[in-house]
């Protein structure tokens, strides 16, 4: 960092003492690097009194970085004592960002609100009020990665089988225990690589594949979301959580990160930052949130309906 913000370290920011000495010293309360202001940091890492200390001293309160001002960032991460310093500094609280949402109108959607004239529409109001049960299904799953999840709206588990042309794996043959990720030996042989499990919920059904990417392959989520919308997601061991979206038999957007939060450049639509504050740091219910299934427990990930095996595949592979 410049501006004689250099070599301060992140725990720095927790404390008002250290963050006071430099300011005397001569660095810059709006300084920085790369856009990023000491009062981001100190909202990243820091405390209420060395946030107080710096927005006592900066020139702009309501700086940008990465499309939100401290006061929104504040808001983001749930912090509300850090977002009161920043209001009693001069802090804007209706200034529009992030797709039109304010830090006062995302704060109507925690359990902190910042008093204004500000309203949720339907849409965003259904999306908070179905937060905390799908934060609460997402529960018990295992975290590893090399699974996928497809969570695909108004159409059962028996319609799904039928579009995926899949056969259903007899009781028998499923062991008492399934495993996830990348375990050896294969719980179902040969066919592993192959083979997912399927549950119907309230508002469409859910597939897993524990341990391969095969079912986010487009000739799968083509057929999946024929008349509706599927989200794919693969948690990939090399680069993290990738998304899809297939909205009536064709690939509408790629490349996303579910859980990630929140990110100016690719949640265009209002409606995404909602469900990237809501569920940042929970990819599945992310997935689920998106395409309007409600699993009302667990079960779809811990102990799905069924378990179902795909026909072999177009690149010759069976």
């Amino acid at each position: 960092m410049t501006d004689g913000w250099r070599g301060f370290p992140s725990t720095g920011w927790q404390s008002a003492n250290a963050v006071r000495r430099r300011l005397d010293a001569g660095a810059d309360p709006d300084g920085g690097v790369h856009g990023t202001t000491p009062l981001h940091l100190a909202v990243e890492h820091g405390t209420a009194e060395a946030v107080e200390e710096l927005a006592a001293r900066a020139r702009h309160v309501d700086a940008i970085n990465r499309g939100r001002t401290p006061l929104w960032q504040a808001v983001q991460e749930g912090k509300p004592g850090l977002a009161r310093v920043l209001l009693a500094a001069g802090a804007d609280p209706s200034r529009p960002m992030m797709s039109g949402w304010s830090p006062a109108r995302l704060s109507l959607a925690t359990d902190h609100v910042i008093p204004s004239g500000e309203v949720l529409n339907e849409q965003e109001q259904a999306a908070v009020d179905v937060r905390d049960g799908l934060l609460a299904a997402e529960e018990g799953f295992p975290h590893y990665d090399n699974y996928t999840v497809v969570c695909v709206a108004d159409i059962d588990a028996a319609e799904a089988i039928r579009r995926l042309n899949a056969a259903v794996v007899p009781a028998a043959e499923v062991p008492d225990t399934v495993p996830a990720g990348d375990w050896f030996p294969a719980p179902f042989g040969e066919d592993t690589d192959f083979t997912l499990s399927v549950t119907g919920v309230p508002g469409g059904c859910v597939l897993v594949q524990p341990w391969h990417f095969n079912l986010q392959l487009s000739e799968f989520m083509e057929r999946l979301s024929a008349g509706t919308v599927a989200y794919g997601m693969y948690a990939n061991p090399s680069s993290g959580k990738q998304g899809c979206v297939y909205r009536n038999g064709r690939a509408v957007d790629g490349d996303l990160h579910p859980g990630g939060g929140p990110n100016e450049h690719t949640d265009t639509d209002a409606y995404l930052v909602l469900l990237a504050h809501l569920y940042e740091d929970h990819a599945v219910a992310y997935c689920c949130a998106f395409a309007g299934v409600r699993p009302p427990d667990n079960k779809a990930f811990t102990e799905p309906d069924q378990w179902i095996r795909l026909p072999g595949l177009s690149n010759g592979r069976a």
